[in-house]
Formats: C-alpha cells, sequence, structure tokens
C-alpha cells in the first residue's frame, strides 16, 4: 500500500500540475485543511532539486494568502466557520488562554507555531479572533512560513539523493513518523497555548 502512495506521489510531483496542487494544499492547510503541503514539497523537490527554491516560495506565497484567509475567518465568520474549526481541532476551551498569551506573546506564538506541526490554521484564526494587528501578522507568517519552507528546501537541494535513497527504502516508515509529527502537534495545540 505505501509504494503505491509513494508511487503516485511521485508522478504527481513530476507533473505539470505539480505547481498548482502544491500551492492549493499550502494555501488550505493555513486556513482549514490539515495536512501540511510537506508530503507534495518533498518528492517535488527531490524529483526536481533544482526546483525547490521556487517550490518553497509557491509554498510561502500559499500558506501566507491561506492565513490572511484563515484570519478573516477569525475576523468576520467566527460565528459560523471559525467555531467549527476551532471545535474540530477541540481548542474552544483555550479561547480564553490564547487571549492572554496573545497580549503579551503574539508575535513570538506566530513565529514559533508557524515553524511547527502545529496546525498553522488555528494561529491564523485565532490571529483574526482576536484582531492582531493584519500587517505584522501578514509580515511574521512571511517569516515563520518562509523560514519553514527555505530551511526544507535547502535540505532537500543539497542532501536529496540520501533523502531520496532514504526515502525508496523507509518510505513507510517516514510517512507513518511524519503522520505522527502531525498527531503530535495537533495533540499539541489542544492540550497546551
Amino acid at each position: 500500500m505505501f509504494d503505491g502512495i509513494y508511487r503516485w506521489t511521485l508522478r504527481l510531483s513530476e507533473s505539470r500540475h505539480a505547481p498548482l496542487a502544491l500551492g492549493a494544499v499550502a494555501f488550505a492547510e493555513s486556513s482549514f485543511f490539515p495536512i501540511p503541503p510537506d508530503l507534495i514539497l518533498v518528492p517535488m523537490a527531490l524529483a526536481r532539486p533544482q526546483r525547490a527554491w521556487a517550490y518553497a516560495t509557491i509554498c510561502t506565497a500559499a500558506s501566507v494568502l491561506g492565513g490572511m484567509v484563515g484570519y478573516t475567518i477569525g475576523a468576520l465568520l467566527y460565528d459560523t466557520v471559525g467555531q467549527w474549526l476551532i471545535a474540530t481541532y477541540h481548542y474552544a476551551d483555550k479561547m480564553e488562554a490564547m487571549r492572554a498569551a496573545y497580549a503579551q506573546w503574539g508575535w513570538l506564538l506566530i513565529l514559533i507555531k508557524g515553524l511547527t506541526p502545529i496546525p498553522y490554521k488555528l494561529v491564523t484564526i485565532v490571529s483574526g479572533l482576536l484582531g492582531y494587528n493584519f500587517a505584522l501578522f501578514v509580515l511574521l507568517s512571511v517569516i515563520t512560513r518562509g523560514a519553514r519552507f527555505f530551511i526544507l528546501a535547502g535540505l532537500l537541494n543539497r542532501f536529496g539523493d540520501p533523502i531520496r535513497g532514504a526515502l525508496e527504502r523507509h518510505f513507510a516508515s517516514i510517512l507513518v513518523g511524519f503522520l505522527l509529527l502531525v498527531g503530535i502537534g495537533f495533540y499539541v495545540a489542544t492540550h497546551a497555548i
């Protein structure tokens, strides 16, 4: 099963539609979708290491734009879509603690959570809900999301062949590990500020 998923991901990464798919997933992940774009970015950058920087740029731009949508959901649609998303991720009981943390450390929370597997959509929605300075939110999003994707692209560009070999030999273990990391991110997001 995992071999089929790996081959499908590689075929997608080599398709002419791959940059569009990458951008769509990065956009959606920052506002409502649970799957991070790394699952597409990694095979794309491994298939075409010379394009890793372009792919990181696509991820960053789409993620920031998706973050703006998440911010808007928090600011304007919290009573409908925003509450549903927050409840889906079991974050409703953390809102008051998050409000207090944002008042003092909002910039740091955005920077740290944008680099981690903690779902960034929670940061974007909460930032809008709490009325965090929009221009500063966008600037911090560019910094944190850019750092995340460009660091990954740099590693894939530099160490692509050994990483590709490891993926081919241990794809199932790596995928399960990555999904566990995402699951831990969701857990941390619902049990910590």
